[in-house]
């Protein structure tokens, strides 16, 4: 139903209509009650999606007025979502979904404890958050209970088990008769002292007030707690166990919401505080750091800026590898055609070695049809060109085009160190390194991209960029070009931190930085000329 459905214009009526028929079949069979019941205990998500409701009282006051419960019929990333904290409650891990706001996850948070307490017995859920009034208030639809409330009321009685709002409901409290499972509250700092939980939700785990008290009191509650937020800058355990690489992160961005455009978004820019846009909205952790590089509002600008702005992306067709050690970081390959990035792609390279992980982006490299690849030299990245070289005459041999390898050195000296970047300063009075100065160059890059599309202002396309909306990994793509701060070392030259807070390295970022560095296109021609070095020994 999700794939067809219209969220931006909801028709409900189909959905009812199907739920009326499904509800007739049901009650002139009531022997198969426990097999369907069975079949939703194994299928909890599928439940939410054929008797759930969510409501929403904006549209109460319109003309004509909107219905406020409605069926809650899940969109793609909902249905992801729920996948994954299923997976963490079954593998027994933690989590943490970190949150743009108004993309329901509340609401699926609260449809999932419910489903789980209604078809599993002895199940307990545990909610907490900061404040209790967040939690349960008698009538205010923006409470958690209140959600799980509404959820259960408008179910068939036939899935309820039995509950009954006026026996089965007190304040932080709501209990199954059917299950003997229960969902329970806790605010403040007693967040996780009331007892043992299948699964534990931490609602605006960003903004809890005293949140090294609660860490030992959950860690005793349960095996799956799952922290969910919007962001509230970098000064916070929430932002620093998301940066961490040690606990998985589901990220469910403002762009995942079929019912949100760039409209949408710029009318959010227009009232939100810039502060507020950037956590609540873009999920920019450092937007109130000093020295961020490029801030998120830039990053979003370059979202489709090729067709926002008009332009047929032309140029250079080349790719980039950011090659990761055997640990956490991730390979990265990042393809570019002229201002626009249109490939992206990491892999893990954990029990592989360098080879294996270069035959992998030569393989990629085929895919998409690039023939030279640039590759981070420094550190482990030395290595690249040796395999490149082999895999290139296998290559050969195969009867296959060879891809030619170009290494690039971010702790080498800045490019054209007698060029100017900023008008009045040389590039090699003005940047500590080649990595400050490409860091840089983006930053401007993303900027002039920014005011081209938020105001109109006249730039060159060539010095643009664009981010293609259908990169699998966009998001944390976005994440990750936030991630970087610069400041000025002794001599007032530029220096760049790619992580900040102990943060991860940014390997997307830095593969797409690769691929738009000065002087790629030089690097081109090289290949271009070796090509033909290769042709004429050949003939």
């Amino acid at each position: 139903m999700s794939a067809a459905f219209d969220y931006r214009a909801a028709d409900y009526s189909g959905v009812i209509a199907q739920r009326i028929e499904r509800l007739r079949r049901l009650r002139a069979n009531p022997a198969s009650l426990p097999a369907i019941r069975e079949y939703y205990r194994a299928d909890p998500i599928q439940f939410i999606q054929d008797w759930g409701v969510t409501a929403d009282q904006r549209g109460a006051l319109l003309s004509p007025p909107r219905p406020v419960v409605v069926p809650f019929v899940l969109f793609p990333r909902q249905v992801e979502c729920a996948t994954w904290i299923l997976e963490r409650a079954r593998s027994r891990e933690h989590g943490l979904i970190e949150k743009s706001r108004d993309c329901g996850v509340s609401w699926l948070a609260c449809a999932l404890a419910a489903t789980l307490c209604l078809f599993n017995p002895g199940v307990t859920t545990g909610f907490g958050s900061a404040k209790e009034d967040k939690l349960d208030r008698s009538g205010d639809p923006d409470c958690l209970f209140w959600k799980v409330r509404c959820f259960l009321k408008y179910l068939p009685i036939e899935f309820r088990g039995g509950w009954d709002e006026s026996r089965h409901s007190a304040h932080l409290r709501i209990v199954f008769p059917g299950t003997s499972s229960a969902i329970v509250g806790e605010a403040g700092d007693n967040i996780g002292r009331g007892g043992r939980s299948s699964i534990f939700f931490v609602d605006e785990a960003a903004h809890l007030e005293r949140p090294e008290l609660i860490e030992a009191s959950l860690a005793s509650n349960t095996d799956c707690r799952i922290d969910i937020s919007s962001v509230a800058g970098m000064a916070n355990p929430f932002a620093i166990k998301r940066h961490s690489g040690k606990i998985p992160v589901f990220r469910f961005h403002w762009r995942d919401d079929p019912r949100k455009d760039d409209a949408w978004y710029a009318h959010q820019a227009e009232i939100l505080p810039p502060a507020v846009l950037a956590g609540e909205v873009d999920l920019d952790y450092r937007a109130s750091v000093e020295g961020s590089l490029i801030p998120s509002a830039w990053i979003e600008s370059a979202v489709g800026a090729h067709v926002k702005l008009g332009i047929t992306p032309s140029g250079i067709r080349t790719a980039a590898l950011d090659v990761a050690d055997t640990g956490n970081d991730l390979n990265a390959l990042a393809g570019r055609h002229g201002i626009l990035l249109q490939h992206l792609r990491s892999w893990s390279g954990k029990g592989s070695d360098l080879y294996a992980s270069v035959v992998c982006a030569f393989g990629l490299c085929e895919e998409y049809g690039y023939r030279s690849l640039l590759y981070d030299s420094d550190g482990l990245g030395s290595g690249v060109r040796g395999d490149a070289r082999i895999i290139n005459e296998t290559r050969r041999a195969a009867g296959k085009r060879a891809i030619f390898d170009e290494p690039y050195r971010g702790s080498e000296a800045p490019y054209d160190p007698t060029g100017s970047m900023v008008p009045g300063r040389t590039n090699l009075d003005l940047f500590a390194n080649r990595k400050a100065q490409e860091w840089w160059a983006m930053r401007l890059r993303f900027e002039r991209t920014h005011r081209a599309v938020s105001s109109g202002a006249a730039a060159d396309p060539d010095a643009l960029i664009s981010l293609s909306p259908d990169l699998p990994e966009l998001n944390q793509l976005c994440v990750e070009l936030s991630q970087p701060t610069y400041r000025l070392n002794a001599a007032g030259k530029i220096l760049v931190d790619k992580v900040p807070d102990g943060a991860r390295s940014p390997n997307l970022a830095d593969a797409m930085v690769i691929a738009f560095a000065s002087g790629t296109a030089q690097l081109t021609l090289n290949t271009w000329r070796r090509c033909a070095q290769l042709v004429g020994a050949s003939a």
